[in-house]
């Protein structure tokens, strides 16, 4: 390679030609889906079965939680002043960071420290769940992936921790994970239930992806969300408006089964 390129191993472009990661995207197109195609891009070859639908999984369980989270409620602002698309979505994909989605990487920091502690000091789950859980309080730091304002039990952790079970992916961290949510009532005195950050968190670490990648399938996921609340705000609501974020009432379809 001459002194005056660099290099990109992504994507190859040429006349008629567009291969990324080597694969033809037009061979690709009709026989992968999105998220396998996006594991390609990022990772650099295309999933096993298993893997391309867990991820697939990962995907689709956070594309939307209504209209209150702040990837929603900033593009509905920035929506509102009469921005393009562009704009609105980028609001919302700028808000997604440490306390907002972002929670799924600390969480895998957490784990993965405490299964090298199970690991390093031959420990039970349980008990190196313990040791984390305390020298966290004791530290003041905060246990991202437990606890959510609004479910007790949150419905898209179940299936997650189901599907990793059915799809071998349930090992060390997802065992460190619900080790973590047993011992919480004993050492804080209160249930936090993990939720889906934290159980995105525990199926990303079994699959290897680094921490800080984690984000990217939160944005991949909540863009989708952002695109329909911001099509709706431009096309159902007046500009300019006062959005209380409690406010919302819904009027779409009632629950039904795919």
């Amino acid at each position: 390679m001459s002194e005056d390129k660099w290099p990109t191993a992504i994507t190859d472009i040429g006349k008629n030609k567009i291969n990324v990661r080597g694969y033809p995207i037009a061979d690709l197109m009709g026989k992968a889906g999105f998220a396998q195609v996006a594991y390609l891009a990022i990772f650099g070859e295309l999933p096993d079965d298993n893997t391309g639908k867990m991820i697939d999984a990962i995907i689709v369980s956070s594309v939307d939680h209504g209209v209150t989270p702040p990837s929603i409620l900033s593009s509905l602002v920035v929506a509102s002043t009469g921005a393009s698309l562009s704009a609105s979505i980028a609001a919302g994909i700028m808000s997604i960071n440490r306390f907002h989605g972002g929670a799924i990487e600390d969480c895998m920091k957490m784990l993965i420290e405490a299964v090298k502690l199970q690991q390093a000091e031959n420990l039970s789950a349980a008990d190196a769940a313990k040791k984390i859980v305390t020298d966290y309080r004791a530290a003041k730091k905060t246990l991202f992936g437990y606890g959510h304002r609004v479910h007790t039990e949150d419905p898209r952790k179940i299936k997650l921790l189901r599907l990793a079970e059915e799809l071998g992916f349930a090992g060390p961290y997802v065992t460190m994970s619900l080790a973590i949510e047993n011992v919480l009532p004993q050492v804080l005195g209160k249930q936090l239930p993990l939720n889906v950050d934290g159980a995105i968190g525990a199926v990303l670490c079994e699959l290897r992806v680094s921490p800080e990648l984690s984000n990217a399938f939160f944005i991949l996921s909540r863009t989708a969300g952002i695109i329909a609340h911001v099509h709706e705000e431009r096309t159902r609501q007046k500009p300019m408006r006062k959005i209380d974020p409690g406010a919302w009432e819904y009027d779409g379809p009632a629950e039904r089964k795919p």
